[in-house]
Order: structure tokens, then sequence, then C-alpha cells
């Protein structure tokens, strides 16, 4: 799995969303072309779900790491 910088891995769910809408706005504008604007529309939904899903579990892990006394234990192996 690759390693991202903090401000790309933080900018990443947002960049999805944010070309989610796009790819939506131009199913709209594509709409007289039928299955293209089908197919555009499908993208940018996906795209957009997948950013709205990594920022609620993004949400949801920082929330229980905040429940825990040492949150640096959760998920890793004890060496």
């Amino acid at each position: 799995m690759p390693q991202f910088s903090r401000p790309v891995y933080e900018g990443l769910p947002w960049f999805y969303i944010i070309c989610g809408l796009a790819l939506l706005g131009g199913s709209y504008l594509a709409a007289a072309h039928g299955f293209l604007s089908l197919l555009i529309g499908a993208a940018g939904f996906l795209l957009l779900l997948l950013g709205v899903v990594l920022l609620l579990r993004r949400r949801d892990y920082r929330a229980l790491r905040s429940r825990y006394a040492d949150p640096d234990s959760l998920g890793r192996d004890k060496l």
C-alpha cells in the first residue's frame, strides 16, 4: 500500500467528491448522448460515494481512537 504525505492523504476524499460532482455535472450536460451520459453519471456517483465513505470511515476511526488510553495500539501488532 502506498504511503502518502499527510496533506495528500487528507485531501483525497475531497478530491474524489469534487471529481464526482464534476462528472455528475458533465453527465447532465451530455444528456443528449444517452448511454455516454449514463456512464459518466455512474462514474461520478461512485466517486462521490467513495469520497463520502472515506470521510465517514476516517471520522469513525478517529472517534474510536480517542476513546482509548493508548490510541497507537489500535490496529497494530506488538513486536
